[in-house]
């Protein structure tokens, strides 16, 4: 509960000024609402060291390959980092480009998966 309370207080504050600067300097809005984007964003990655570290250990005493690991955490950051690009596109009233950000970070993601899905495959072949 206490975790959140920073992010929220950002979140309300930034809210009550791009309000204010919507109607004053619209073209400043969109600025300060990305950089307030970022600021969160920053602040979400430093608390995820240690739910990686936790992750890390899991997989190692699973008996599970370190690259596997980093390419689900992969496919996860391209994810969240798209959702984040294509908002900002949509806050500055750009849905069109919003679309082509979120079908771009799908190609990545299955970019990334095939590696995943070439070793499943090849230990389904082995099975059989």
């Amino acid at each position: 509960m206490v975790e959140i309370m920073p992010f929220l207080g950002i979140a309300l504050v930034a809210t009550v000024l791009l309000t204010i600067l919507r109607m004053e300097r619209p073209e400043l809005a969109v600025l300060f609402g990305t950089a307030v984007g970022i600021l969160l964003f920053i602040m979400v990655l430093q608390r995820l060291g240690v739910v990686l570290q936790q992750f890390q250990g899991l997989t190692a005493r699973a008996g599970v390959e370190p690259f596997y690991l980093g390419t689900v955490f992969k496919v996860i950051a391209v994810a969240y980092l798209t959702g984040f690009g294509a908002q900002i596109c949509r806050d500055a009233g750009e849905g069109a480009l919003a679309m082509k950000v979120e079908l771009a970070g799908k190609v990545a993601i299955l970019i990334l998966a095939v590696p995943v899905m070439t070793a499943i495959l090849q230990l389904l072949l082995k099975v059989i």
